[in-house]
């Protein structure tokens, strides 16, 4: 997998949406329950609770989605003892959750430190130039339609689960489409893992191609992966969703700039 750092491909306008939806992003994953436990990777019993608690209320699932059948008995986020130990202690939910909702709540939730940050990184490389080129408002309304659509696809492939859904990987998928279709040639500075991380200039297409195709394989069982717990064909549907919304405004899109010197090592910095 390579690892994006920075794109050649300078925006016109600062991008606020984009800077408002990462900094409500790491907001909201510092005040989720369980934080602390995914510092150093474990979490008390009454994290973990708490955690399962705020999810099931805020996370999109699907068979809430599409069935509108809610729990008679969620976590209530206290711990107890039961005849098998410890554990979270469940009861009659005390709040209406609307499902439609938690599909934009479920955007902004995210699993541990590597989820947020990804998702994080790849917003920041490419959502500028998408934000630019639609305008703030119109970028904002993509977003949000592009997370939709990722959530209710994968809701539809997965009609009978209750396991929660969140985070910001499906919006962010409609993000890379975007670019994709408006910046093919744009040139990426990526990390390629080869004994050592080797930096790299390629085409957008590529990155973002192989980007793609890794998430088509690995959402079709094709590799060995940790499919159970990564929704890769919301990331496929959110990722094609972008696409088709920015593919007719290709033409009136400015090309990025072409950058000088080498596609790797010293020469080629400069061109940044």
């Amino acid at each position: 997998m390579v690892i994006p750092v920075h794109d050649v491909n300078p925006a016109r306008r600062t991008p606020w949406v984009t800077y408002a939806l990462i900094l409500a992003n790491v907001l909201v994953f510092l005040f989720t329950p369980g934080t602390a436990g995914s510092l150093t990777g474990e979490g008390s019993l009454a994290q973990l609770c708490r955690l399962e608690a705020f999810l099931d209320q805020y996370a999109a699932v699907p068979q809430e989605l599409l069935h509108h059948r809610l729990p008679g008995l969620v976590p209530t986020g206290d711990t107890g003892v039961g005849p098998q130990g410890p554990g979270c202690v469940i009861g009659p939910p005390d709040y209406d959750k609307s499902p439609e909702l938690s599909v934009l709540t479920a955007m902004f939730l995210h699993g541990g430190w590597l989820h947020l940050l990804g998702n994080m990184l790849f917003l920041w490389i490419f959502g500028n130039n998408v934000e630019d080129r639609l305008g703030h408002v119109r970028y904002l309304l993509f977003y949000g339609v592009c997370g939709y659509a990722a959530t209710y696809g994968f809701a539809l492939l997965n009609s009978g689960s209750g396991a929660p859904l969140i985070g910001a990987s499906g919006a962010i998928a409609g993000v890379l489409g975007a670019y994709l279709a408006l910046y093919p040639k744009a040139r990426v500075w990526v990390l390629v893992p080869f004994l050592i991380f080797l930096p790299l200039r390629l085409p957008a297409w590529v990155v973002l191609g192989f980007w793609f195709g890794l998430q088509a394989v690995y959402s079709s069982g094709g590799a060995v992966s940790d499919a159970g717990t990564v929704a890769y064909v919301a990331h496929v549907v959110g990722f094609v969703v972008g696409l088709v919304i920015a593919w007719p405004l290709r033409r009136g899109t400015p090309p990025p700039p072409e950058p000088r010197g080498l596609l790797f090592g010293r020469r080629a910095r400069p061109g940044w």
